[in-house]
């Protein structure tokens, strides 16, 4: 499988907004990363793909902020999905998140419009 574009955009925004070094676990290369996170990635990547889709591509016109609440609330499903009492941080709501973390999330929303 392709790397898809959740994989490029999550390193990239890691790297570009992570205040100092990032978590070595958080830029790993994709083909390092667990096959539960590359499976919930492609499950937002395509929640999110669906999503631009239905609305005739205008979902686009959301505001940075409602991107990154959308493709953070995908994840937090995944997250449901794959663990039975996942960590808090990986759950954790919209205002909770660190403000990379919420760029990130709507860099990948972009990223994906793009694709």
């Amino acid at each position: 499988m392709a790397l898809l574009p959740r994989g490029k955009s999550w390193i990239a925004g890691v790297r570009r907004h992570f205040p100092g070094e990032p978590k070595a676990g958080y830029v790993m290369p994709w083909e390092e990363t667990p096959q539960w996170e590359r499976e919930a990635a492609g499950a937002v990547y395509e929640q999110v793909r669906q999503f631009v889709e239905v609305s005739g591509g205008h979902a686009a016109r959301l505001s940075r902020e409602q991107k990154g609440r959308f493709v953070a609330l995908c994840w937090t499903a995944q997250m449901y999905k794959h663990f039975e009492e996942p960590k808090p941080g990986y759950v954790a709501d919209w205002g909770e998140l660190p403000q990379w973390q919420r760029e990130t999330d709507a860099d990948i929303f972009e990223a994906v419009v793009a694709a």
